[in-house]
């Protein structure tokens, strides 16, 4: 198991120290995006969502760049499963923050947002019904009715549409995760000046 957790590296694809697959690796790793339709029977609701898996040396530049089609005032929801015991995370709510400041505090805290797999940010439009989530996998989730603005992105950084692909998320898999990352969320959290916990509508 230890040498399983220290294999990082996938052919050309690379994890950062957050997420590893299952010791029988049914799900290998790779780059690349695909996209579907998120339905809601209920609601009747439908809404494109694509979701991206990037090596870890072009993780957080893609995930930058990512925020800029949000708008320059936004929404954010930090996601925490530090203290879950079901694998169920915490959302803290904050509206209305400045992009480039946000970019900011995320460069700040670039390590715990690589490498911590109980630490997730999700980041909203005020203006329109988009969502670009950075979640506790390391993966991009965006929901939005125009997808073009971030395959565009993804295209400018090499990585490229293939919806047969499977995700980690698709397999079982491990987090991992530090003590000293929770103290490192929580000066996050502070920086950030997020709420209370908040029910979010899930797409």
């Amino acid at each position: 198991m230890a040498d399983h957790l220290r294999v990082d590296c996938y052919g050309n694809f690379r994890l950062t120290d957050a997420i590893r697959p299952a010791i029988d690796r049914k799900i290998v790793p790779q780059q690349g995006y695909r996209i579907e339709i998120y339905r809601d029977a209920k609601a009747g609701f439908q809404v494109p969502v694509l979701v991206a898996s990037v090596s870890s040396e072009k993780l957080f530049d893609v995930f930058l760049d990512l925020l800029d089609p949000l708008g320059e005032l936004i929404d954010v929801v930090l996601e925490t499963s530090h203290d879950s015991k079901r694998s169920q995370h915490l959302d803290l709510f904050r509206e209305h923050i400045d992009l480039p400041i946000l970019k900011s505090h995320c460069c700040e805290f670039e390590d715990l947002l690589l490498n911590d797999g109980c630490t997730g940010l999700a980041a909203l439009s005020t203006t329109e019904p988009i969502e670009v989530q950075f979640d506790e996998h390391k993966l991009f989730i965006v929901y939005a009715a125009d997808m073009k603005p971030f395959t565009a992105i993804l295209a400018e950084h090499g990585i490229v549409r293939d919806d047969r692909m499977k995700l980690i998320t698709e397999g079982e898999h491990l987090h991992s995760t530090d003590q000293r990352f929770r103290g490192e969320f929580e000066q996050l959290c502070f920086r950030l000046g997020v709420g209370e916990a908040v029910e979010r509508v899930n797409w």
